[in-house]
């Protein structure tokens, strides 16, 4: 029988498994622990302490942190009484904060330490009570201001009597959640998600993607603020019993994976970009015997792939794929290429999962060559988020993956794609006009274009608002050609430009911690990120690796002008979002002199590119 809330879903792994562990996390250099009885009773004080607060149905608690057990506390605590949770990611400035905290109705926000509550502080939401999970010395408890343990005390010496009794009450249909949209393109939107909404996803996902067991280890390091992760990463794990280990940061995210050898991982494409950057990058600086090696064992690893991927069903039932004298070759290949790469992620992945952006067919066919499976998915923050993924029999390589079971997905004339089915968002909270834009009857607008194969899996091609219309008439989608780009390990994120141009150019952010030793080893000593980004040996290194990756599209996809930006894009200084996305409106604002400037230039031939570097311009 299927679970009427999230708060069920939770207790029914409690009751089956209340002395595993539930999450890893790392304090002062050593993995602490909770089992799922200890995490179900913290959620039970930390429901009754925000009860004694005033907290109940509909009202609003933020959650201001990176990913820890306090966050997922808060979630089911204020679920269990009716409250919405809205989390704010951590990297977001003050004014962004407030701008949320307002949006959304806020009462009561939960904050990692001082640092995020002097940005609630500094804003000009007006909020209640601030709950602070990891205070300084120098805090001082009040009423409306106390520590995160302070709040569990509280619920504990005023425990609700019913609580159980109120939590089972609640129905699919009540408000869980107000996520707000990355605001890529303007003003977040407050996306209003049920427990429905995400426990019918959970159980379309269930239905394609790698089984979760009891037994699995899964690395959580993307923040729980976004809604793949807490769905993919939280939620499903949560579900079935598996062990939840917290990355320290993205920073550490290598080290990590040694120290706790995963099963399964969750990510966006930019981890598993780099990782293939840098495997190709150590490949191309090898003998010529290693490259040789490592080439032959990639090829048996895609021959194994396609195998799988065309074989009928009931030989991949039965075992009978692979011929034995070709499973000598691919053993070999996996002793003396494919363990090595695994082993920098840990060693015990049988499975990753990538989602919240588009992969590159080429860093997807690798991870299968080499038998680690990726299953790329697709999906929005208004649908809870999955609305395809690939599944683990039938992967295909190049698109995100077939229909969830419970969904409806269709094609509109333009090419976009629309969802219907009941993991949709019940709204934006408080915009009424935007929930009408969002919709066509009940087909959401999912703003990106797509296409459906013949065997009805679906290929995403870009935003809707992001195909670049050139002078001469050509559509041009900025993201197969971005994705390329950023297959290089001496660039970090790139932005193609050019609607209503005549021709496209790429603003360019290298990856300094490649790009720095390789220049200092080149002569370079200049400190200054601008300084080196201007001398003509780097810039003629970032417009090679441009031509090369971009060499086989069509000659209008080529940029013809290559900018380099001498400064770091972040999350905190506003170019990319929370999930690494580049914020296009930012970018193009920021830069909209130099950008100018560049097509001001004499139009370069097709056969030669310009390259120009800036340090902040603006």
């Amino acid at each position: 029988m299927k679970p009427n809330n999230l708060l069920e879903m939770l207790h029914r792994t409690v009751e089956r498994f209340p002395e595993k562990d539930a999450l890893l996390w790392k304090e002062s250099g050593t993995y602490q622990h909770i089992t799922y009885q200890k995490l179900w009773n913290r959620i039970y004080d930390a429901a009754s302490g925000l009860n004694h607060l005033g907290i109940g149905e509909n009202d609003k608690v933020a959650i201001l942190s990176n990913s820890n057990p306090m966050w997922g506390i808060t979630d089911f605590a204020a679920a269990s009484l009716r409250a919405v949770s809205v989390p704010v990611y951590p990297t977001l400035p003050s004014e962004q904060v407030a701008y949320i905290l307002k949006n959304a109705d806020v009462r009561t926000v939960v904050v990692e330490n001082e640092e995020q509550r002097d940005k609630v502080l500094a804003g000009d939401a007006n909020v209640e009570n601030i709950i602070t999970m990891y205070p300084g010395e120098s805090f001082s408890s009040t009423e409306s201001n106390l520590s995160f343990f302070k709040l569990e005390k509280i619920g504990e010496e005023n425990r609700i009597p019913d609580w159980e009794e109120r939590w089972q009450k609640i129905n699919r249909d009540q408000l869980t959640t107000i996520i707000h949209t990355s605001g890529t393109t303007g003003k977040p939107n407050g996306v209003m998600l049920s427990h429905g909404n995400f426990l019918s996803n959970m159980e379309a996902v269930q239905f394609w993607l790698i089984e979760l067991l009891p037994e699995d280890l899964t690395l959580s390091y993307l923040p729980l603020s976004h809604v793949f992760e807490r769905m993919a990463g939280y939620y499903m794990p949560l579900s079935v019993g598996t062990t939840i280990a917290y990355a320290e940061s993205i920073d550490t995210i290598q080290e990590n994976l040694k120290e706790i050898s995963p099963t399964v991982l969750t990510s966006v494409p930019r981890l598993f970009e780099k990782v293939y950057a840098k495997v190709l990058d150590e490949i191309d600086n090898g003998t010529p015997i290693k490259q040789k090696v490592f080439n032959w064992a990639i090829n048996i690893g895609i021959e194994r792939y396609e195998r799988y991927l065309n074989a009928p069903v009931n030989e991949l039932i039965l075992g009978e794929v692979m011929p034995s004298d070709f499973m000598r070759k691919w053993k070999v290949a996996e002793r003396l290429v494919y363990q090595k790469v695994k082993k920098e992620l840990g060693g015990r992945i049988r499975g990753m999962v990538s989602g919240g952006g588009t992969l590159n067919p080429d860093v997807a066919q690798f991870f299968w060559a080499i038998d680690l499976p990726i299953l790329e998915g697709y999906g929005l923050t208004e649908t809870s988020p999955v609305i395809t993924t690939n599944p683990m029999v039938r992967a295909k390589v190049g698109t995100v993956g077939k229909v969830m079971p419970n969904l409806d997905v269709r094609i509109a004339a333009d090419g976009e794609v629309l969802v219907r089915g009941p993991s949709v968002m019940k709204g934006y909270y408080n915009n009424e006009e935007a929930t009408a834009n969002a919709f066509e009857g009940d087909w959401l607008y999912t703003g990106d274009i797509g296409e459906l194969d013949e065997d009805n899996y679906l290929k995403i091609i870009d935003r809707k608002k992001r195909i670049l219309v050139l002078s001469t008439g050509k559509n041009v989608a900025p993201q197969v050609i971005e994705n390329a780009v950023n297959e290089n390990s001496f660039i970090e994120q790139s932005l193609v430009i050019g609607d209503q141009r005549k021709y496209i150019i790429c603003l360019v952010n290298p990856d300094f911690e490649t790009l720095l030793p390789w220049a200092k080893q080149n002569g370079i000593r200049s400190e200054s990120l601008d300084e080196i980004c201007r001398h003509k040996i780097v810039k003629d290194l970032i417009e090679d690796k441009v031509k090369e990756h971009t060499k086989d599209l069509a000659e209008y996809e080529k940029p013809k002008k290559v900018v380099i930006i001498g400064e770091q894009w972040t999350v905190e200084t506003g170019e990319l979002t929370p999930k690494l996305s580049v914020r296009v409106n930012v970018i193009e604002n920021k830069y909209k002199n130099l950008i100018e400037e560049s097509y001001a230039e004499d139009s370069p031939s097709n056969s030669q590119m310009e390259t120009g570097a800036t340090a902040g311009y603006a």
